[in-house]
């Protein structure tokens, strides 16, 4: 749970708890100039000096003020920030998961106007851009190893790495049981604090709460790619897997990713220890074996499936399959079961 927050500016407090229960986190800032809100917003989501170097606040009618609060422990903490001006900025990949609920202003997420009163996941495992003015948000920090282990407990994740859908739209139903799930956490921290039994059943309910939903969405993308240092690469790879059917350069993963040509083919060598190219058409061959077991033997043509895939030289694609696979894509295709 991040909870940097620039000395002088306000009170932070992270509390060493009880064996086996997590710190207690409080705290709190406020100030009265642009330069002060980046300096204390930057520090929560900002990530680093460099990151905060491409934040900017700015009065909006002669005044500024900024609040921000934060109350929980290391695994959940319910959040408040207001503004009365504007900001924009970028925020790492990464960190925790963090739902907002827009009660006033305007948000923007990638040129994206959120909804008023409803809840929205932000990205979490790519950088993306903001803008707001005159805001009032309630915000949910979720630490994400606290999520997976709710998540296996309830069956919903196994191996797969744990990604979420932040452009999944939510209606009122969904939106009111957010808002029960909000005033019951901190009605439980009015009462007894962090340490309480009934903060322990609101955490619990909130995670049920927020896992119906924003169900994991699952993949067989390796779960390397889940952790934060390899957002931008998952991003490629996730480019690769919606698009395995089209034509792609290495071009295309580097405006998919935000890195650059040279860093696309160094991070796929880091971690697959293939090219970006080879993964492609790893994929691609996989995506052929997957309709070969299920075609027809009597209907279905090996050269039209892997044309489809992007295999245009069928000797070089038999070949790979059966360096692949160990066996031709014809023996695949006779044992496919109907």
């Amino acid at each position: 749970m991040d909870t940097r927050v620039a000395a002088g500016v306000g009170v932070t407090d992270q509390t060493p708890s009880a064996a086996g229960v997590p710190d207690a986190i409080r705290f709190e800032f406020s100030g009265h100039r642009p330069e002060d809100a980046v300096r204390d917003l930057a520090g929560v989501y900002g990530g680093d000096v460099a990151g905060a170097a491409r934040w900017v606040a700015r009065a909006t009618d002669g005044t500024f003020d900024h609040r921000y609060t934060a109350l929980g422990d290391a695994e959940v903490t319910i959040r408040r920030a207001q503004l009365h001006g504007a900001l924009h900025g970028v925020v790492p990949a990464g960190g925790d998961l963090v739902v907002l609920w827009v009660g006033a202003g305007r948000v923007e997420i990638e040129q994206h106007a959120l909804p008023l009163e409803v809840p929205v996941l932000l990205p979490a495992d790519q950088e993306f851009a903001f803008r707001t003015a005159d805001h009032d948000l309630r915000i949910v920090h979720l630490d994400r190893a606290f999520v997976r282990r709710v998540a296996e407990l309830r069956g919903e994740v196994g191996e797969h790495a744990l990604r979420f859908d932040a452009h999944r739209e939510l209606g009122l139903e969904a939106a009111e049981r957010w808002r029960e799930a909000l005033t019951a956490l901190a009605r439980a921290l009015r009462a007894g604090g962090t340490e309480s039994a009934a903060w322990q059943e609101a955490k619990s309910a909130a995670l049920e709460v927020f896992l119906d939903l924003f169900p994991p969405v699952l993949d067989d993308l390796p779960a390397v790619l889940g952790r934060p240092r390899n957002a931008r690469l998952r991003a490629a790879v996730e480019y690769v897997h919606d698009h395995a059917a089209e034509p792609i350069t290495i071009s295309d993963l580097s405006a998919a990713s935000g890195l650059s040509v040279r860093s696309v083919q160094e991070s796929f060598r880091r971690v697959f220890d293939v090219s970006p190219l080879t993964y492609l058409r790893q994929v691609r061959l996989d995506r052929v074996r997957a309709e070969l077991t299920t075609a027809d033997p009597q209907a279905g043509a090996v050269g039209d499936v892997a044309r489809r895939w992007g295999f245009a030289h069928l000797g070089r694609f038999s070949a790979a399959y059966a360096e692949r696979f160990g066996e031709y894509p014809k023996e695949t295709l006779r044992r496919s079961v109907h």
